[in-house]
């Protein structure tokens, strides 16, 4: 028997962040996400797969458009027509109930679990294999209780347990997701766990199988590497089954740096981003959205610095990079040693951190930027979005304290 396992196609996402690309880069990844689920059926076509598993976050909203619930009844219909079994859960993007979707009713489609109801259902494929699949779907965006305790035990079928939740997490309130501990997972000791709602492929246990595929198109900076599918084979004899990464998706994330240690012309800089970005992608030769650390920024003039944060110097020189790549992001970041600075201007250095990364006025400070909007509200509690601001501060800091160490030497 052959299987495969998706989750989190998020169809309809904003990609928010990427509205300075020209139209046909944005379109490009706007489109990423279905050319990649696209990619997945053919693939289970292909491969005449038995059964397709989808662990949730197929929609971005509870309310998803008509073009993309349109776009998805067409792949699942390609199934259908070849008779590969489709099951599928909601996730707490998509938390709807099963009259919402276009799909109609098929014996080849099963949504599992409608309305948070935990449920089993029991398939056989064309060679007599029997097997069942267990899980749930979100009807409301946010599930607090452990629902592996409520699951059945494993009947004598080969069995796929079908979630979209993450582990239990040590802060309660982070705990809204069908929080679960991966002992109650092992100690139901069902052949195959395919989960969804964590983005990043991850293994959590090959004894059973517990397995997070990722979502199948990187949507921002940190969603990086390769993104697709799990593509399963079970020997129907012995019950071990074999598993395959398959990459899908369009468009690759990737993150990468250049080191200054002295200063540069706006020229040489260009030609230094351009060369490092192409050297990373010359094997593959993948469309790649990039975010470039630089660091020792400090090295960097104010207008230098204000050039490099510039969306239109990026697109610049998009037509420099290999396979109509983007530069989407650049963070700044300190060199730290590089600049040697006397005693007094360590100090004053250190003391100027110290105010402006007080924790108490930073909180105080996301507490009001918070309330403008979802999006300042979501950037408020991202650390890593926390710690580009800090990077950059830290940058502006060093430039003030070269304008005083200038000023001090002109007089």
């Amino acid at each position: 028997m052959k299987f495969i396992h998706l989750a989190d196609a998020h169809l309809d996402s904003p990609f928010h962040g990427l509205s300075f690309l020209p139209s046909k880069a944005f379109n490009r990844i706007y489109q990423a996400a279905d050319q990649s689920l696209a990619h997945i059926i053919d693939l289970a076509i292909a491969e005449k797969v038995d059964l397709v598993l989808i662990a949730g976050d197929t929609f971005d909203s509870n309310h998803p458009s008509p073009r993309s619930q349109l776009f998805f009844k067409t792949q699942i219909e390609r199934l259908i027509a070849q008779k590969i079994q489709v099951v599928m859960i909601f996730g707490n993007h998509d938390h709807m109930d099963r009259s919402e979707l276009l799909i109609p009713d098929s014996p080849y489609f099963k949504l599992l679990g409608n309305r948070e109801i935990i449920e089993r259902a029991t398939f056989v494929t064309e060679t007599g294999f029997n097997y069942d699949v267990v899980g749930f779907s979100y009807f409301n965006n946010h599930i607090t209780s452990n629902k592996l305790v409520d699951f059945p035990s494993k009947s004598s079928n080969y069995t796929f347990g079908l979630m979209h939740a993450q582990m239990k997490a040590s802060e309660a309130s982070q705990n809204v997701y069908a929080p679960y501990e991966l002992n109650d997972l092992v100690r139901l000791n069902y052949d195959y766990f395919a989960l969804g709602h964590i983005h990043k492929r991850s293994v959590l246990s090959d004894k059973p199988w517990a397995v997070y595929p990722g979502n199948i198109q990187g949507r921002h900076v940190n969603e990086l590497l390769e993104k697709g599918c799990y593509l399963g084979e079970i020997d129907e004899t012995s019950g071990k089954t074999k598993l395959n990464f398959v990459e899908t998706a369009p468009i690759l994330w990737q993150q990468d740096a250049i080191t200054l240690i002295k200063p540069l012309s706006k020229a040489d800089l260009q030609t230094n981003i351009i060369q490092t970005l192409n050297n990373t992608n010359t094997t593959n030769k993948k469309t790649v959205f990039y975010s470039l650390k630089i660091i020792g920024a400090e090295w960097l003039s104010a207008e230098e610095t204000e050039l490099v944060t510039d969306s239109t110097f990026w697109q610049s020189f998009s037509g420099s990079l290999i396979a109509d790549s983007q530069l989407v992001d650049v963070r700044l970041e300190s060199g730290k040693d590089t600049i040697e600075l006397d005693e007094t201007s360590k100090e004053f250095f250190s003391e100027a951190l110290k105010q402006v990364f007080d924790d108490k006025k930073i909180q105080q400070i996301l507490k009001t930027w918070a309330k403008k909007s979802k999006l300042t509200e979501t950037l408020s509690g991202d650390e890593n979005f926390l710690e580009e601001v800090k990077a950059l501060t830290q940058v502006k800091l060093l430039h003030e304290l070269e304008g005083i160490k200038d000023e001090a030497t002109e007089d």
